[in-house]
């Protein structure tokens, strides 16, 4: 056991299998360990390079480990795939694991700390309660549709429609229907408020983050957005140019060339779904706006929108817009706008 260099660990809820190989690469730890006895059992062995996926829980043992002396190494389950040689099982996870953490072209990912993961928990946490909200404004407007109550969109409809259900002294909503759709009114009142903290704790985290407000200055990007970038890129260095970044999100065309020929499609979406939902979202408010303004970042999405398609056009601007949060992650500084 002295002798081990290298350890994949196939980590879970309660059973963890590792694989150990010494500098000649023999086999010297095969093991399957419950929980409990996980922390004990690395803390007897010699500092080594320890490889694990980047899966739920892994960024907690991954600090763990590193506070013990290990290097450890965080790996996408997509990337150690490949080196798992038959059947699929803890014990050849593990060994792949292994394998994959000693490969030089290997790309990893940077460990978060408690403080990362707590901000993305809040921004997880907000987008399950807007989708309740959403859930719950579609039930009562599809329900009183039903007797022929159709409020307007938006915000104001809703409140028209909360309104008709709790008054009490009119006869348009059934005393029946008033009393199915009360408990509706009253979640959907509990969580606007929740979603309302959460924003609060979110805004509270930018303005102590200094990356965050950077970020913010990029037009589209708010504090939501921002937040979101600072706590998840935990590395920019990792990212070498802004492509990588806008590709790492999902937000360049998927390849499918051959003999010399290109052939570009529809995005990959293969990153973070939600980073890259906020900044189309972003982009798309730039472009509504983008008429009204003359700076070259704006001139540029309007000349683009008078070519392609919204949508097309607001992806497009969602990339440049990862480009330039790279450019301000790398240079710290802020975005300076220019007049055209």
């Amino acid at each position: 056991m002295k002798e081990v260099s290298t350890i994949g660990i196939d980590i879970a809820k309660s059973v963890f299998q590792v694989h150990g190989i010494n500098a000649v690469g023999d086999v010297v730890i095969r093991r399957k360990l419950r929980r409990c006895e996980v922390e004990e059992f690395f803390k007897r062995l010699p500092a080594c390079l320890i490889g694990v996926e980047a899966c739920a829980s892994g960024h907690y043992w991954a600090r763990t480990l590193i506070n013990m002396g290990h290097d450890v190494r965080l790996m996408p389950a997509a990337y150690v795939k490949p080196y798992v040689k038959r059947q699929k099982n803890d014990a050849a996870d593990a060994e792949a694991i292994c394998e994959a953490v000693q490969r030089p072209t290997m790309r990893f990912v940077p460990v978060k700390s408690e403080e990362q993961q707590g901000v993305l928990m809040l921004h997880r946490a907000r987008e399950l309660l807007v989708r309740q909200k959403t859930m719950l404004i579609n039930a009562l407007r599809a329900h009183l549709a039903e007797l022929g109550i159709v409020a307007r969109l938006g915000v104001m409809g809703v409140r028209d429609l909360v309104a008709l259900v709790e008054e009490t002294d009119q006869c348009e909503v059934p005393e029946i229907v008033r009393r199915a759709l009360l408990p509706l009114c009253d979640q959907l009142r509990h969580v606007q408020e929740k979603i309302g903290e959460m924003d609060r704790q979110i805004l509270k985290w930018h303005r102590s983050n200094a990356l965050s407000q950077r970020l913010e200055t990029i037009p589209g990007i708010g504090p939501v957005t921002a937040s979101a970038l600072a706590a998840t890129i935990t590395d920019v260095s990792s990212f070498h140019s802004g492509r990588q970044l806008a590709a790492w999100i999902g937000l360049v065309p998927r390849q499918s060339s051959s003999g010399g020929k290109e052939r570009l499609g529809r995005i990959t979406r293969q990153g973070d779904p939600y980073i890259r939902r906020l900044l189309v979202i972003g982009a798309t408010a730039v472009l509504r706006f983008s008429r009204k303004s003359k700076t070259a970042s704006t001139q540029w999405a309007t000349g683009l929108l008078e070519r392609k398609p919204a949508k097309v056009a607001a992806v497009a601007l969602a990339n440049k817009m990862a480009r330039i949060a790279w450019a301000l992650m790398t240079k710290e500084t802020s975005f300076r706008t220019v007049t055209g």
